[in-house]
């Protein structure tokens, strides 16, 4: 029964060792997710420079699967080349053996007075613990709310790893045994690393659960190398089906490097070590020297360090390798820039909110140039009326509503994952812009359809009634510009201008009806024709283009004013009856401009 509760202990160690880990890497990718992003992006054709990257990248996030596949999905969305990615792999490999580096203070033996007892984990883990939720609950910022978060991650691995010590100090010798049969057998050390790393999907967690044995009873250096090179390809097996799924040929290829990269390197670490045993380099001393948490992590260190650099200027083999393995798939006939735009949102950023969002917002970005486009094109039926613009902005609007689900779909996906308050806003801006410009789009559509209808009829409306039209189409051409512009920049002043023009397009609309009104009355317009009705419905989905445009604005200022956030009706309303000056100048700026050309003859 005591073996039993023993292994429960253990148990629970390693499940406070792998959320404690998990813990601490969302704090810190939280923090720095965007730099992430921006300096993968920013990786060149020369994989040493993808080699620091990756490596930084991945002591940064505390994993060298999230940092892959990460990079899997930046590939997918074109900020990286498959040749780029593959400094970046070889550099996460290393990178991850920082953990082992950090567990290795269970190893530091001082006494209370001295001033490494600091670094006790015993000491370390409460320490880390209270400072962690000191700024969580009493500390209101986003950043201490960050700290605190990488603080509590901190402290719960090292809870986890002194519980998993404690639960193997009394089984030491029977694991000590077990490790033992694998200096005699290393296909079977080998397999059983691989076999672990399989099933607890970490890398981090296998080398720890060693690091506890070392601690505890110690393990010979014969005993337990074979394990890690198997914990290394265990690892790059857990990657490899996280990322394969619903992948593109170079993702596929990415992933694939690693897998080839850690073939070569185990294979290159066993004959490296065959060679200085059979030479007696590697003497009886050093094959069966005793290693404790320390040593298992130096060990660790240098398998993932010494093939990295040996074999980082083969990496063009590997990619070759690759290309093979995974060749590119031959077109379809399918419009492949729509297609990438759609494909530009991975999966496999998710659990990262800052760079999922990064990648949801540039998609609604397009959605807000190809919605821009399809008005122009809409209006321009009115003028100088074509065919064959008509099955292209069908298509566009076909691929506006597969934006507006595809990235909708992606936006909420990432709600488990957000801790911090910054991508909150982000994520609720999102889902708001989104709306605002996939109404627009179905707006303009419904502006084609009625150009449609007028040219049809055979009967443009008067030289009057057109020359209004112009002008405000003309007005929601330049409030539509400044909101894509305004989303593009995230500009609060480019926004403050798009109330006021929303005013004035409001008073143009309604001086519109007023005098289309007088042209049926007094029989300078033909009532009976289709054309009457046409003039209202155009005028109204102008209108409604000019409201969706006033939302967005105030939703765009909302995110960085608690002010007007979720007070927006509110705010408008106010801002409407405030007299406030700015606002008063820029509306009177604009009714001049557009009622002087509204009430030139035609």
């Amino acid at each position: 029964m005591e073996i039993y509760f023993r292994v429960i202990s253990l148990l629970g160690g390693l499940a406070l060792f792998l959320y404690g880990m998990r813990i601490m890497g969302d704090g810190l990718k939280g923090s720095s997710g965007g730099a992430m992003k921006a300096a993968l992006a920013r990786v060149t054709n020369r994989p040493v420079m993808g080699f620091l990257l990756g490596m930084l990248v991945t002591c940064m996030i505390q994993s060298s699967t999230a940092t892959i596949v990460l990079t899997v999905g930046l590939v997918g969305a074109g900020f990286l080349t498959f040749r780029q990615s593959i400094g970046i792999v070889l550099g996460a490999n290393v990178g991850t053996s920082i953990t082992a580096q950090i567990i290795r203070l269970m190893d530091v033996d001082a006494g209370a007075g001295s001033f490494m007892s600091f670094f006790k984990s015993d000491n370390l883990a409460p320490l880390a613990l209270t400072i962690g939720i000191i700024l969580i609950m009493f500390v209101h910022k986003a950043s201490s709310e960050t700290i605190g978060t990488i603080c509590m991650g901190f402290g719960i691995l090292f809870v986890g790893l002194m519980n998993m010590s404690s639960a193997v100090s009394t089984m030491g010798d029977g694991l000590s045994k077990l490790l033992i049969s694998f200096s005699d057998n290393y296909v079977l050390g080998f397999l059983s690393g691989v076999l672990v790393t399989g099933i607890i999907q970490s890398s981090s967690a296998v080398v720890g659960i060693l690091q506890s044995i070392a601690s505890s009873v110690g393990i010979p250096f014969c005993a337990v190398f074979s394990v890690i090179i198997g914990v290394n390809i265990g690892d790059c097996l857990t990657t490899y089906l996280v990322s394969r799924i619903g992948a593109k040929p170079e993702q596929v290829r990415t992933v694939l490097v690693h897998i080839i990269y850690n073939v070569f390197a185990a294979t290159l670490i066993y004959v490296t070590i065959f060679i200085l045993r059979t030479t007696g380099i590697l003497g009886d001393e050093l094959w069966n020297m005793t290693l404790k948490s320390g040593g298992v992590a130096n060990v660790h260190g240098v398998f993932r360090l010494v093939p990295a650099v040996v074999l980082l200027p083969l990496s063009g083999l590997f990619a070759k390798i690759a290309e093979r393995i995974a060749p590119d798939k031959p077109e379809e006939g399918e419009d492949a820039e729509l297609e990438k735009i759609l494909s530009e949102l991975d999966p496999r950023l998710v659990e990262n909110p800052s760079l999922a969002l990064g990648e949801s917002g540039e998609l609604i970005g397009r959605m807000a140039e190809v919605c821009f486009q399809n008005y122009q094109a809409a209006v321009n039926q009115l003028f100088d009326y074509d065919e064959a613009r008509n099955p292209r902005i069908a298509k566009r609007e076909d691929l506006l509503d597969r934006m507006a689900d595809a990235s909708g779909k992606y936006i909420v996906s990432v709600s488990p994952y957000v801790v911090l308050e910054g991508d909150r806003l982000n994520q609720n801006y999102q889902l708001q812009a989104l709306a605002c410009f996939e109404r627009i789009g179905d707006i303009a559509d419904h502006i084609n359809d009625a150009c449609q209808r007028v040219n049809k009829s055979g009967h443009l409306f008067s030289d009057q009634g057109m020359h209004e039209m112009r002008t405000a189409m003309d007005a929601v051409y330049e409030i539509l510009s400044l909101s894509v512009q305004a989303y593009h920049t995230n500009d609060v002043n480019l926004a403050r201008k798009i109330e006021p023009l929303e005013e004035v397009i409001d008073e143009i609309i309604e001086t519109l009806r007023s005098r289309h009104v007088d042209r049926l009355t007094n029989g300078s317009c033909d009532s009976l024709n289709i054309n009457g009705i046409e003039f209202q419905n155009l005028a109204q989905n102008l209108e409604r283009i000019s409201d969706q445009c006033s939302d967005f604005a105030v939703y765009l200022l909302g995110r960085y004013d608690e002010e007007i956030r979720g007070k927006e009706h509110m705010y408008i309303h106010e801002l409407h009856h405030s007299h406030n000056p700015q606002y008063m100048e820029a509306f009177q700026a604009n009714y001049d401009r557009y009622f002087g050309r509204l009430n030139m003859t035609a």
